[in-house]
């Protein structure tokens, strides 16, 4: 049953000791606010030094660093979509970013998975839509991978949290 290796933690998920923590990141991969301020702050210089050589990465599309100073293993960037109204592909990028992100993990032989709230911050995605989006793509992917054992949605916030508990329970 996927939903036993899912699991929801209102937390900070630079202190996850896990194989790898997903970093809602811009096309930079330079570092940027929310999240991905927190990921670069925790993780120290290597990290911004390490995504320097990636030639960053497009919108829906994932890469994989070192974790440096983060408890975490490694850390899967991927750049979620800007909402503009839900006519400009944002649902089929933000999906991607959780298929993307996985299919590393699976390729790198990863048990473990942390995902923040990918694009709910300043890039505007409507929260349950994100959630409805984020929730899918991670059931449907752990029907045919049984090598990752265990995805973590880690919610910073209460109304994050409370649409992702409502929501698994569907």
């Amino acid at each position: 049953m996927t939903s036993d290796r899912i699991q929801i933690l209102q937390g900070d998920i630079t202190t996850l000791k896990i194989d790898a923590i997903v970093n809602a990141a811009n096309t930079s991969l330079l570092g940027g606010g929310g999240v991905d301020g927190a990921i670069h702050r925790a993780a120290g210089t290597g990290l911004l030094d390490e995504c320097k050589t990636l030639g960053g990465c497009l919108t829906g599309d994932a890469k994989i660093t070192s974790g440096y100073n983060l408890p975490a293993k490694f850390v899967i960037h991927t750049v979620g979509p800007i909402w503009k109204g839900g006519n400009s592909n944002e649902d089929k990028l933000l999906a991607s970013c959780y298929r993307n992100s996985l299919r590393i993990a699976e390729n790198m032989k990863l048990l473990s998975i942390a995902f923040p709230n990918i694009s709910t911050g300043v890039y505007g995605f409507p929260k349950e839509r994100a959630a409805a989006i984020a929730i899918r793509e991670v059931k449907a992917f752990l029907e045919t991978n049984k090598e990752i054992k265990k995805v973590i949605f880690v919610i910073f916030d209460q109304e994050n949290l409370e649409i992702y508990q409502k929501l698994m329970k569907e």
